[in-house]
């Protein structure tokens, strides 16, 4: 009986990404030897994760109110929007502290092949967006991958008749690499990313 139900809690880690037999039964055994209030609180906030959450209808990230924190916050600058493939991104953006503009999550990138078209992206929402709102700027922080880089064109192209303002987030050589380590590609625009001094 025990093993049945410690071998079910296993199943049930290994669905999770990146966690393997492995990892999902020194998890299981973890969660053996919490108290029953923490390991209640983990399985409470799946529950009400799954039962609560949504998309903004604003900006498509994920939420339990509507429009989401970010999309009501008078403080954030409305002028500009940061588009991002996924809400798991903004989290990312949010930590460095230096963006105080909106966000509009795509759900997704470009891939033709996977039958991913801009149809089933929220590319459509934007350019209402941008013509509704007094948006100045439309920063684009795809992903720097074929698909992100692809993705960035097309919308790039859609909005230009919109007369804004449209960036693209710079990237290149992390911060304590040395240069001879790194791949062409990231070299490259490395390169092309380069700023005054």
């Amino acid at each position: 009986m025990t093993q049945g139900i410690i071998e079910d809690l296993i199943t049930q880690l290994t669905k999770l990404p990146g966690i393997g037999r492995k990892s999902a039964q020194r998890l299981a055994f973890f969660i053996l030897t919490m108290s029953p209030d923490d390991a209640k609180g983990i399985a409470s906030a799946i529950i009400d994760v799954k039962d609560r959450a949504r998309f903004c209808s604003t900006c498509f990230n994920i939420t339990d109110t509507d429009p989401c924190n970010i999309c009501s916050d008078p403080s954030r600058d409305k002028g500009r929007i940061c588009v991002v493939e996924e809400p798991s991104n903004i989290i990312a953006i949010e930590r460095t502290r230096s963006f105080d503009g909106t966000y509009h999550v795509l759900l997704g990138a470009l891939s033709p092949l996977d039958g991913v078209t801009p149809d089933k992206l929220k590319i459509n929402e934007l350019a209402h967006r941008i013509q509704s709102d007094s948006v100045k700027e439309v920063i684009l922080a795809t992903n720097p991958n074929t698909k992100g880089e692809m993705t960035a064109q097309y919308i790039a192209e859609i909005i230009k008749p919109f007369n804004v303002r449209i960036t693209r987030i710079a990237y290149g050589l992390p911060i304590g690499s040395d240069i001879e380590f790194a791949d062409e590609v990231t070299l490259s625009k490395a390169l092309e990313g380069r700023r005054e001094m």
